[in-house]
């Protein structure tokens, strides 16, 4: 047992660690049904583990210069207040459709995830910076806009953007034990011009501070969290964390993020599958 809490919590870090995100799609089905965990018990160790691992993931990237904290922490606010009401939302859903949701959430993420690595380049990458007097910046473009040294500029729209992706962001990981960055990632990069590598990391601290939340609601509502599966967990996604980092670094980002695609294709099959017919 302890050896496959390990296990399983390095391919969840290791997913943080290539993506910045989606690895507690995982977390939740290699609990439930590779150490048959109850899902709601699933859930909270899914949250510790990501939180924790994201956490250390965040420090190592803000050393290297790659968070904006303050659009970070305008994600964060908004995630924390929604994660206890994705959690309270869980406790009336039964646990057959919760996965049967779960599945389809994986499906959505796993067709954003094709679709961004299918593209030949980020668009965070190929824009220019606006010009601070155009007209034109106005009526097209992302909602939020960058000026020419490439700090974002905090209009009421973008904030208001970035509040309503950071809330859903929230209830997701109430509801599921997921630290939402497939959505934070592609949110940062398509809505603030942000660069994929500084999305990434912003990202990070936006799921731990979100899984404290998340987390605080479990025990809120009375959810066991057994520490020493957790612990596990834990150790092997800080351990995956570094190990997908490395990989990331050498290896092209498409190739990586379409076998990731396929991986999750596959876990949503089987548990949609197994609930269906269940």
């Amino acid at each position: 047992m302890s050896a496959l809490g390990l296990l399983f919590g390095s391919l969840v870090g290791l997913s943080l660690g290539l993506t910045g995100g989606g690895g507690a799609i995982f977390a939740v089905p290699l609990l439930v049904y590779g150490m048959g965990v109850p899902l709601k018990e699933a859930v909270a160790i899914s949250l510790a583990a990501v939180g924790g691992t994201s956490l250390v993931g965040f420090l190592a990237r803000w050393k290297l210069g790659q968070v904006e904290l303050r659009t970070g922490l305008l994600f964060a606010v908004a995630g924390m207040l929604g994660a206890p009401i994705g959690s309270q939302l869980a406790n009336h859903l039964p646990e057959p459709l919760l996965l049967l949701m779960f599945g389809g959430l994986m499906l959505i993420v796993a067709q954003r995830l094709w679709q961004q690595a299918s593209r030949a380049t980020p668009p965070a990458v190929t824009c220019p910076l606006p010009d601070p007097g155009s007209a034109a910046e106005t009526a097209a473009g992302p909602t939020c806009q960058r000026d020419t040294e490439g700090r974002l500029r905090l209009t009421s729209r973008c904030a208001m953007l970035l509040l309503a992706v950071g809330l859903g962001t929230g209830v997701l990981s109430g509801l599921f034990g997921v630290g939402g960055g497939f959505v934070i990632v592609p949110a940062l990069v398509l809505f603030s011009s942000m660069p994929i590598h500084r999305a990434v990391g912003t990202s990070l601290m936006v799921i731990a501070l979100v899984s404290v939340s998340g987390l605080m609601s479990q025990w809120y509502s009375g959810r066991e969290i057994p520490p020493g599966l957790t612990l596990l967990f834990v150790a092997g996604g800080i351990g995956g964390l570094f190990l997908g980092q490395q990989i990331g670094r050498r290896l092209p980002g498409p190739v990586l993020q379409k076998m990731f695609v396929v991986a999750i294709l596959a876990v949503a099959t089987f548990v949609i599958g197994r609930n269906l017919s269940a």
